[in-house]
């Protein structure tokens, strides 16, 4: 096992608006209120969806390549070197991150995809 799923992150204009719309449809919880950055979920700890604004938001289309559906999971592992190696061995390619072993990087998946891997350290110090 490299991880395990964490977060689901939906870009969006508008995080407090969108996140609404998903607490009904979802019957979760708000957990973190912040006008970048929105996350719901049931208890704290527990998987979460989460919501980020995008200043130049584009609404995804459904089969429009022009119009990617914009969202990505991220990942919870224990060591993000350790399970670097893992899923570049897997085909994965890494966009952006940190040198260190906490925090956070970004990923494509082998067709472009984003995802993240991030640190329990990150989630609690907010790197």
């Amino acid at each position: 096992m490299i991880g395990h799923l964490y977060t689901t992150v939906i870009d969006c204009p508008d995080p407090s608006e969108l996140a609404l719309f998903y607490e009904k449809l979802l019957s979760l919880s708000r957990l973190e209120d912040g006008p970048e950055f929105v996350v719901i979920g049931s208890t704290p700890g527990k998987e979460v969806v989460a919501f980020q604004k995008v200043d130049d938001f584009r609404r995804p289309q459904w089969s429009v390549p022009d119009h990617p559906q914009q969202m990505h999971l991220d990942v919870m592992v224990a060591d993000l070197d350790v399970a670097e190696s893992q899923v570049l061995a897997l085909g994965a390619t890494l966009l952006d991150g940190s040198d260190k072993p906490i925090g956070y990087r970004v990923y494509a998946d082998p067709v472009g995809h984003p995802f993240c891997l991030v640190t329990p350290q990150e989630e609690a110090e907010g790197i």
